[in-house]
């Protein structure tokens, strides 16, 4: 089943080993390590770890999107680590991954306890940021959202209908007047597995 799937640190190695340096694939892997320890406690709705939904984002990124540039996948699998770590900040992901895939990071986390107080309300301030902010960012969150879209099927969400119609309606507009490929690639997945799931 898909969510059950995952990326390990080998399978990484092997999509990655003649298109990034020794050096890229360490942070890379440092990375991964990061994010593992962080969610490694974490079960997701489904009852699967919250690591895989990570490395299945940063699957996205090399896979389909063909993306090979080491913050964007460094930032695809520390997206949630801000939120869900009491010991990381922004500044140790600066020192140790650099300014920008902080800055991504940093964009991409919710206060979780605001969403909680007014989830509707804090969403729509989300997708205001992430229009003044760099495209990786918004690759980064449409690439997480669709692999949630293919994770509906095994009782991801409460409400799925809500999570799909809020991603149509707030999420996909950002992306599908965009020159960028890589938006326009994930446009067009939400948007399948969006009318696979609504029959």
């Amino acid at each position: 089943m898909y969510n059950t799937t995952h990326l390990t640190q080998s399978e990484i190695e092997y999509l990655l080993h003649s298109k990034i340096d020794m050096v890229d694939m360490s942070r890379i892997m440092s990375a991964y390590e990061m994010a593992y320890n962080v969610h490694e406690q974490q079960v997701r709705k489904d009852g699967t770890p919250y690591f895989y939904h990570c490395t299945r984002v940063c699957k996205i990124i090399i896979e389909e999107l063909k993306a090979f540039d080491a913050d964007l996948i460094c930032a695809a699998l520390l997206h949630d680590v801000l939120e869900d770590s009491k010991t990381i900040t922004s500044e140790i992901i600066k020192y140790n991954f650099g300014e920008y895939v902080s800055y991504v990071v940093e964009t991409l986390t919710k206060d979780l306890q605001e969403q909680d107080r007014n989830p509707d309300k804090y969403d729509l301030s989300h997708v205001e940021l992430l229009k003044r902010s760099s495209a990786d960012c918004l690759i980064i969150r449409l690439a997480a959202r669709l692999d949630n879209f293919r994770c509906l099927y095994y009782d991801l969400k409460s409400n799925p209908i809500k999570y799909i119609n809020d991603t149509t309606e707030r999420y996909i507009p950002l992306a599908e007047k965009s020159a960028n490929n890589h938006l326009l690639y994930l446009v067009n997945e939400l948007k399948k597995e969006r009318n696979k799931f609504l029959g």
